[in-house]
């Protein structure tokens, strides 16, 4: 049987993970503003947990594909960085 990484969970999940958090920011560029708030209010706290919990299982994901099938973890991996980054380009740009 031969099992691709790109259907596993491991996969997709952070990078749903990250665009739920880029969309966590938007929402709430789009309620609230950009003004910085004194409070970190939920919307942070949803973004922050959505990007710290997508680390243990994208190094799950490498641990367990890249010794099996490197070329397809790379670019697994490549994706998943890229929607992280992408999730985190709007907090660095508003120095948030």
């Amino acid at each position: 049987m031969n099992v691709s990484p790109a259907r596993q969970p491991s996969a997709f999940i952070p990078i749903a993970m990250s665009i739920a958090a880029l969309i966590t920011v938007l929402y709430h560029i789009a309620m609230s503003g950009i003004a910085r708030e004194t409070d970190e209010g939920a919307a942070a706290h949803i973004w922050q947990l959505l990007m710290a919990g997508q680390v243990p299982i994208v190094a799950f994901h490498a641990v367990k594909w890249l010794p099996r099938a490197p070329g397809t973890a790379l670019r697994i991996l490549a994706v998943q960085a890229g929607a992280a980054l992408a999730a985190l380009a709007p907090v660095y740009w508003l120095g948030w």
